[in-house]
């Protein structure tokens, strides 16, 4: 008698190199991309975040801060890249969480694929998100007046900076899909975290020192801060000080404690 054959998860080699790794990444990048062309809704709140929120802002506080709404606009407008290089984040938890229940990633793991790739191609998969809500803000920003006042290398500098601070961000969104029991608790837990880092800094007001005491102390070692003031300096001018490096440290620490955290959860979950 023949015994039963049964379905069983296919284990990966022991040791896959880091140049495999990244090319399982990658294809799973592109699914994930390719998607996009048949769900196009999951693109709307990073196409209409940037509008509302340049709007709102710039005709609510540009009076107020500096005098005008033109003025207003070359300051607020980058501080609102490193906003929105946070917010984009926040669909990708909950994209996680519905293909874990889905049963998606079940599936990866019958694949002889490495184990990390399936969270390194959906983090790489969701640029997309951050490029289509940089457009649209630097487009929308551009029609009110904002105009940049750097070289072409400092304002592509500003993005790719802001970009890999968004990578970072993306493994805490991971990490909160992973830990959630359900979508629909993704989108509150990610506030939870968000709101604090992008309102407790300089992003709406450059001059903290108008702040309570306690509320500027958080707002200069606040890695949106920092992010934000780089962004500035590199797309309408100022000194760029330590803001570069201190971004690039914090984002550096966010990976390296969130991507081992994922990893472990992402193991226990699927």
């Amino acid at each position: 008698m023949t015994p039963a054959t049964t379905a069983t998860a296919v284990e990966p080699p022991a040791r896959i190199s880091p140049r495999r790794t990244m090319r399982h990444a990658l294809t799973l990048a592109w699914r994930n991309i390719a998607q996009l062309k048949h769900s196009p809704e999951k693109l709307i709140d990073v196409t209409l975040m940037p509008i509302i929120f340049l709007l709102l802002f710039l005709y609510v506080f540009g009076g107020a801060v500096e005098g005008s709404t033109h003025a207003y606009l070359q300051l607020l407008l980058p501080g609102l890249v490193a906003q929105m290089a946070m917010f984009a984040t926040m669909g990708l938890g909950t994209a996680l969480n519905e293909d874990i229940h889905k049963g998606v990633f079940d599936r990866f793991r019958s694949l002889p694929i490495a184990r990390s790739a399936p969270l390194i191609g959906t983090v790489l998969g969701d640029t997309v998100r951050f490029i289509i809500v940089m457009v649209v803000l630097v487009g929308f920003g551009s029609a009110l007046g904002f105009r940049f006042h750097t070289d072409p290398l400092s304002v592509l500098g500003a993005f790719a900076l802001a970009y890999v601070f968004y990578l970072a961000v993306c493994w805490i969104s991971m990490l909160i899909g992973l830990v959630a029991p359900s979508p629909e608790t993704v989108q509150g837990l990610a506030f939870i975290w968000v709101m604090p880092l992008t309102f407790g800094s300089s992003i709406l007001m450059p001059n903290t020192s108008t702040m309570p005491g306690w509320l500027e102390a958080w707002a200069k070692v606040n890695p949106v801060s920092h992010l934000a003031e780089a962004v500035r300096a590199l797309t309408v001018g100022g000194d760029v000080g330590n803001h570069v490096w201190y971004t690039l440290a914090w984002a550096a620490g966010i990976v390296v404690v969130t991507f081992p955290l994922a990893m472990f959860m992402y193991s226990r979950r699927s």
